[in-house]
């Protein structure tokens, strides 16, 4: 089976620029040389602390963010060789699910108007068969076609998110980005949210980026997971091997840190120490081993190699040097 998506050495960085003349003094490292595969029909979850460019990340796939450097293959693809009508083409089977679901819909368009523009910007069906496949997405999210002219203020925000998801169903994509979708509801919400995402991925055999911070979220709805730490991958692993069996020091501290029910008045673990540096001035060699517990001599030289340390189990780390 041959990927869906596979990106290789993407690089995202945003110039910064002082001066009257405006000259570049720095930049920004969001996303830097990353690689990864996503499979047909498999959910892929990208995690990591704020800040780390899991976003960025999401938003450069898409092309609403263009490459610094790097490759991205959408079916085989190059996808960041399009352009015009080529990649508003190709972008029918790529949409994005993003965070705010009120920031998301245009405040001064209806339901109806929101639903209808994907299928208008690309010229799909007539007038009656618009509303026709609007009033099948919205059923199909848990909401009534009554809704269709009323305006996004008028919802909650789980109502929201269900409107943002039919919007990105419209084109029928085949890859789907969703980028923390859940982080800005309460849990009881995100518990349907989450279920309504899967539902969806039998049903029209989606493929997903699931985008958080939130491990606990990602353990029940993901295949996969890459952990991301200042703009790079320290690991990549199936679910049930990355819980189970974590490698880097950085995933083991994220998992310690997830609150766990029935631990009682239970000592805490030590907690993951000092902030996220600044990916302006990132550190030398890992840019991890400021904070990492297991840091050794040559930590702070090179930066490790993501190595296949198990079957389908990768690792940034030097405390696997060698290990296969």
């Amino acid at each position: 089976m041959k990927p869906i998506l596979e990106v290789r050495n993407i690089k995202k960085h945003f110039p910064i620029k002082k001066g009257l003349l405006l000259k570049e003094v720095g930049s920004v490292k969001a996303v830097d040389d990353i690689s990864f595969e996503v499979m047909p029909g498999e959910t892929l979850g990208l995690v990591g602390e704020s800040g780390c460019g899991k976003s960025t990340l999401g938003r450069t796939l898409i092309r609403l963010y263009e490459p610094s450097a790097g490759q991205i293959y959408f079916k085989g693809r190059d996808f960041c060789s399009l352009s015009g009508d080529q990649l508003r083409k190709e972008r029918k089977n790529i949409q994005m699910i993003f965070q705010d679901p009120f920031a998301s819909l245009d405040p001064r368009m209806t339901i109806s108007q929101i639903l209808g523009e994907p299928l208008k910007v690309h010229g799909v069906e007539s007038p009656s068969e618009r509303k026709k496949k609007i009033e099948e997405i919205m059923t199909i999210v848990g909401l009534k076609s009554s809704y269709l002219n009323r305006y996004p203020h008028e919802f909650s925000g789980g109502q929201r998110q269900r409107i943002s998801i039919a919007r990105a169903m419209m084109l029928n994509p085949e890859l789907v980005i969703a980028d923390e979708p859940v982080s800005a509801l309460d849990v009881s919400i995100q518990a349907q949210i989450l279920n309504l995402l899967k539902d969806l991925q039998k049903e029209f055999n989606l493929t997903y980026l699931f985008i958080s911070h939130d491990l606990s979220v990602v353990e029940h709805l993901c295949d996969r997971i890459a952990v991301m730490y200042l703009g790079k991958i320290v690991e990549l692993a199936p679910r049930d091997k990355l819980f189970s069996n974590p490698k880097h020091p950085y995933t083991k501290a994220l998992i310690e840190a997830i609150p766990r029910v029935g631990q009682g008045k239970k000592k805490m673990r030590q907690s993951l120490g000092g902030e996220v540096p600044s990916p302006i001035n990132p550190p030398s060699g890992c840019h991890f081993h400021p904070r990492c517990p297991k840091k050794f001599e040559g930590c702070d030289k090179i930066y490790p190699v993501l190595q296949e340390v198990s079957q389908q189990h990768y690792v940034a780390c030097d405390l696997y040097k060698g290990e296969q």
